[in-house]
């Protein structure tokens, strides 16, 4: 698992909004439950490198700041304001997240697979103009 630094390219090209395309973001409100379904899926073949660990301090610095101009000056026609919102408050309640490459459906019911064993809070998967709940 890396630690999570916030690249360019997962910001979206109008707004600036996070939208990191081509993953799926998890948020567990226990951290142990994080590092668990981390371990299973790199146990399971998926590359460390794939897997990002994100503390609750990490999306309040690096994630919750995007959406600052998302809305300006027009609202956003899609959802990653919002989404990101919602990631402040339960990062704001102590919640963890992964943010797991997942660039098609078959991986990314393999990661819900390793979610599903533990509680989570939240799970969206970024896909090219359209964020899915999972």
């Amino acid at each position: 698992m890396q630690t999570f630094s916030l690249d360019p390219s997962m910001r979206a090209t109008i707004g600036g909004a996070f939208y990191p395309s081509g993953y799926s973001m998890v948020l567990f409100a226990k951290e142990a439950d994080a590092l668990s379904v981390g371990q299973r899926l790199i146990d399971g073949g998926m590359s460390a490198d794939d897997i990002f660990l994100i503390p609750p301090k990490a999306i309040l610095s690096q994630i919750t700041p995007t959406v600052a101009q998302a809305d300006d000056p027009l609202p956003s026609a899609g959802t990653e304001g919002a989404t990101v919102r919602a990631y402040t408050k339960l990062a704001m309640e102590g919640h963890t997240a992964l943010l797991v490459k997942t660039h098609d459906s078959e991986t990314a019911e393999r990661m819900m697979e390793a979610v599903r064993t533990v509680p989570y809070a939240m799970a969206q998967r970024y896909r090219t103009l359209v964020i899915e709940d999972l």
